[in-house]
């Protein structure tokens, strides 16, 4: 697992690209490759609409579906933040902070949704599992959503309002798993890219 980041506008990737497209075009990566038998200790549960299906409809398609003890265990709680900056700046401006617990769709069966149709996956693939948004505003997972597709300014650290990045900019995204009670963490250490202009 890595921290990945799309230098693609979220709002292109519904139209006309659809979902994954963005994540083949431009991307960053996080520098650790976090091997999944790290991760077992931040294994838990997804959110009950996910467990119950109560989001709509008959829940997943059968190929999608787990057993009650794999369901369980299907999430990862990792904390993420992502941050905006630019040199003129003092510090940076924390745009969400989230959890990909809150994932519709397990790592697993998204994992099974891309090879149902035949995609030919080998081991070292680099697969996304797309923006993660939570319940609350300051867990919308992308800067379309953060602004309410621009309805909704945020107001930088030099006092104007953003609501789509420019020039310069630099965005920050951390991950890290940190249990309660538990001293050891786990990061991924930080995925960063800075917008710079059409040459």
């Amino acid at each position: 697992h890595v921290k990945k980041k799309k230098k693609l506008p979220q709002s292109w990737e519904y139209v006309p690209l659809g979902p994954f497209g963005a994540k083949n075009f431009h991307t960053t990566i996080s520098p650790w490759v976090v091997p999944l038998a790290a991760l077992e200790p931040a294994r838990c549960a997804p959110p009950p609409a996910v467990a119950d299906g109560s989001t709509g409809g008959d829940g997943p398609l059968p190929y999608l579906r787990m057993e009650p003890a794999q369901l369980a265990r299907s999430a990862f709680s990792i904390e993420l933040e992502v941050s905006l900056s630019r040199p003129e700046w003092q510090g940076e401006l924390v745009v969400c902070r989230g959890n990909t617990r809150t994932l519709y769709w397990s790592v697993a069966q998204q994992l099974a949704h891309h090879a149902v149709t035949g995609c030919n996956l080998r081991p070292g693939d680099l697969i996304a599992t797309g923006t993660i948004s939570g319940p609350a505003l300051e867990s919308a997972g992308c800067l379309l959503e953060r602004t309410w597709r621009g309805e909704w300014p945020l107001t930088m650290p030099d006092g104007s309002e953003r609501t789509f990045l420019r020039d310069g900019d630099t965005v920050t995204m951390r991950g890290v798993v940190a249990l309660p009670g538990c001293a050891r963490r786990i990061g991924f250490g930080e995925c960063v890219g800075t917008v710079l202009p059409v040459v």
